[in-house]
């Protein structure tokens, strides 16, 4: 028989216990937490390390690549000033417009190769990048017209009839390059859609070693004068695609490259459509810069606003390196994870990318707010110009903040294939909203060069930084997924997986 005491006993161990448990249950509760939290920090270091396996070598690419052109212009200054000033308006002008069509074109591949490399479908690479060969190569002809007339085009731009002469010259040596870039941009994104990328930092290096001795050799050592410089940074160009090409032919990717086909001929109308809407987008972009420096030059003063506003855009395009290394590192990673058919990872990755690239942004963005008077000793001496400087580095503070979120969205959109609707977004943005607004504070409420870039900054980028921003957060990542798959399956063929 159970006594009054046992029963006692039985309730209040039964409290006991009931108290313990109710203790154990918010311990649990944390463990769960830190649990969690532990796993979202080994994914963000873990997605981090894929990221900048991109970025690090596209970021040493850049700088490879801009440095050559950099240092041809160096070499023509010290030919004599008109040598500087027609190679650099040759090379900025008349190469600079052409580069922006090239390389927007080429940046399909960037979507096709990402998302077919991601769903292992590893022969169609080869096929997407030739296509691309044959695209950019007839576009390449169409141009040839802007190196054959660049004097004309050069008179009618308001240049000095001098140096528009001996830059259409020049620019007629140019075409090799420009020929280099149809067949140079394809592999690019050929192999860093696959990533890899050590061997796009090794050819860059090899190139920018062989530009160098060249123009030391024709400049200092052989005197040759600047048409042979320009000539021979022809050479580096075909480097980098003779390089390319050796390492993909001879067995560097064996998978992705499985010889010539006449598959690169079919569907090209679509191919060419998706390569002229990414052309349209990047170019819009890239040339909104220009527009900034024309308008600049029909300010009061204009001499020294120009030269003010080309320090902070110098400045500003250093900077750039990093934001369009992970424009290329999150066009990358989102291609892979949607044509794999992991809406989520590439949600993930795209996040993580933005952040890092906030996190470089405010850091460049501190230094830039820290020493902004002495930011145009860098590069003058004239105390106008960098006290115009100064006045303009918040502008240039505000812009390298807007860096770090702009282009790594312009990533995500590649990555998704939304260049045709970023081309609408741009256009409207920059060229319908940006320009006309510049130019009202500019000019009709007399702000100067400080209202024309405001007025461009907060028309163009900035806008379209949060529309972009709208669009990638309402997102449907499992459907664009879904997307990636009907586009692989109309432009590619049955998946080819290597054993």
């Amino acid at each position: 028989m159970i006594t009054q005491l046992d029963l006692s006993k039985k309730m209040l161990n039964m409290e006991a216990s009931t108290g313990l448990e109710e203790e154990k249950i918010p311990l649990l509760e944390n463990n769960i937490d830190e649990d969690e939290n532990e796993h979202l920090v080994r994914r963000v270091w873990i997605e981090s390390k894929k990221l900048w396996q991109v970025a690090g070598p596209a970021i040493f690419n850049r700088v490879g690549n801009t440095s050559m052109f950099v240092m041809t212009q160096v070499f023509a200054g010290h030919l004599g000033d008109m040598e500087l000033a027609a190679t650099s308006i040759a090379m900025n002008v008349i190469l600079g417009l052409d580069l922006g069509i090239m390389l927007g074109m080429s940046s399909a591949l960037e979507t096709l190769c990402g998302q077919a490399f991601g769903a292992k479908q590893y022969n169609m690479l080869g096929i997407y990048m030739q296509r691309s060969w044959i695209v950019l190569f007839i576009t390449g002809i169409l141009l040839l017209p802007i190196f054959i007339f660049a004097t004309p085009i050069l008179k009618f731009l308001g240049q000095p009839q001098e140096i528009s002469e001996l830059a259409g010259v020049i620019s007629m040596w140019l075409i090799p390059t420009h020929i280099a870039y149809a067949f140079y941009f394809p592999f690019h994104f050929f192999l860093q859609s696959q990533l890899k990328n050590n061997i796009i930092s090794w050819v860059t290096l090899v190139s920018l070693l062989v530009h160098s001795f060249l123009c030391w050799l024709v400049v200092v050592k052989l005197k040759l004068g600047v048409i042979a410089l320009v000539a021979s940074g022809n050479v580096a160009w075909f480097v980098l695609v003779f390089g390319f090409f050796g390492y993909v032919v001879l067995g560097g990717c064996p998978y992705t490259w499985t010889g010539f086909s006449m598959r690169a001929f079919s569907d090209l109308w679509g191919f060419a459509k998706l390569s002229a809407a990414s052309g349209v987008m990047l170019c819009l972009e890239v040339w909104y810069d220009k527009v900034l420096v024309m308008m600049t030059g029909n300010l009061h003063n204009a001499k020294t606003v120009v030269e003010a506003l080309t320090v902070c855009l110098t400045i500003n395009n250093w900077e750039m390196m990093f934001p369009l290394a992970f424009l290329a590192a999150t066009g990358v990673r989102v291609a892979n994870e949607l044509g794999a058919g992991n809406g989520e990872a590439a949600k993930f990755a795209s996040q993580v990318s933005v952040v890092t690239s906030i996190i470089i942004s405010v850091f460049f963005w501190l230094l830039i707010m820290i020493f902004r008077s002495q930011l145009g000793y860098m590069f003058t001496s004239s105390e106008l110009v960098i006290e115009e400087v100064n006045k303009l580095s918040p502008l240039l503070g505000f812009t390298v903040l807007l860096n770090s979120v702009q282009p790594v969205l312009s990533g995500v959109a590649i990555g998704a294939g939304w260049q045709k609707y970023v081309a609408y977004v741009d256009l409207g943005c920059y060229y319908l909203i940006g320009i006309p607004l510049g130019f009202l504070l500019a000019f009709v409420y007399q702000l100067g060069v400080q209202g024309l870039w405001a007025g461009l900054i907060c028309g163009g980028p900035a806008l379209q930084t949060l529309i972009l921003a709208w669009v990638t957060i309402r997102c449907d990542w499992n459907k664009e997924a879904e997307t990636a798959k009907l586009h692989l399956s109309k432009w590619g063929g049955p998946n080819h997986v290597p054993n």
